[in-house]
């Protein structure tokens, strides 16, 4: 059966005319690439090289090789190429999972640059709850997930991402709006609108703990399922609540006011994925490098 390699090695050979130059030139011995001519000769039942004791000379069958050869292995580069790009193209996408309801311009910055910088990596997002989420990475449903945080889980990485400000959200009207900066305890006299536990359990626990600085026993007067329900318990005027800037960006609700603290504390974002024993992958390391990058 004739191979690649013996084309390659008449090439180099016919091209040359010389088979110590032709062997250094494909990176073999000059005996096995003698013989590889040879066998190809043998297999096609023709004399390719008139060989002289000091000189080589291409038979008119090896000129007629030599053009066609030359076109199969271009053709077979070009098929090469083909089908990697191909490959590129259509790359299985890497699966993320976004909890929380999360909204933050940071995160459509994130999800839009890596569309420049890895266009070989498609995204696949999927909305969750926090709970669903860490039931994804450890069913390896998802690559990695975006979310507040959480529940501590040996299993699971969580990095942080990125962070926004924590501010302040009062009904319009409410004597807090017209303050320039107000401080935790100033907030904390106040009934409070909290994040559930159950839906959205690391903001929760960031904004818990902040607040656990300032007071054992905050005011809390309802708790809301999503950033979106508390916004909208906050305009109602059933209480104040504290919500990252980011999301106040994007929301920009006409019925309540955001209000910088005098205190310097963020709400952060975490990026995270299983832990694996034999190494991530390439696009999951790249795509937890790229996240990283907006902190």
């Amino acid at each position: 059966m004739i191979e690649l390699r013996h084309l390659r090695h008449f090439v180099a050979v016919a091209e040359e005319l010389n088979f110590r130059r032709a062997a250094e030139r494909v990176h073999v011995d000059q005996s096995p690439l003698s013989r590889t001519v040879r066998d190809l000769e043998d297999q096609l039942g023709v004399l390719l090289l008139a060989r002289a004791p000091r000189s080589l000379r291409l038979t008119p069958a090896g000129t007629r090789l030599l053009d066609e050869a030359r076109k199969i292995l271009l053709r077979v580069e070009r098929t090469k190429r083909v089908v990697r790009e191909t490959d590129l193209r259509y790359r299985a996408p890497l699966r993320i999972g976004v909890a929380d309801g999360l909204a933050q311009p940071k995160l459509a910055e994130c999800l839009a640059c890596w569309r420049e910088v890895a266009p070989e990596v498609p995204l696949d997002l999927s909305d969750m709850r926090a709970a669903e989420l860490l039931a994804a990475l450890r069913r390896e449903e998802v690559d990695a997930g975006l979310s507040f945080g959480v529940t501590d889980d040996d299993a699971i990485e969580q990095e942080r991402a990125w962070s926004y400000p924590l501010m302040v959200l009062v009904p319009r009207g409410h004597e807090l709006a017209s303050s320039k900066v107000l401080s935790l305890a100033d907030v904390l006299a106040f009934p409070m609108i909290a994040c559930s536990p159950d839906h959205e359990p690391g903001m929760r626990q960031q904004t818990d703990a902040i607040v656990r600085k300032h007071t054992a026993a905050p005011a809390i007067a309802g708790e809301a399922s999503s950033l979106t329900g508390l916004v909208t318990r906050v305009g109602a005027g059933l209480g104040v609540g504290l919500v990252d800037s980011g999301h106040l960006d994007t929301l920009r609700r006409t019925d309540v006011v955001a209000v910088p603290l005098v205190e310097d504390v963020c709400i952060a974002t975490y990026v995270l994925h299983k832990h694996q024993r034999v190494g991530l992958p390439d696009a999951l390391q790249r795509f937890l490098a790229h996240v990283k990058t907006l902190n």
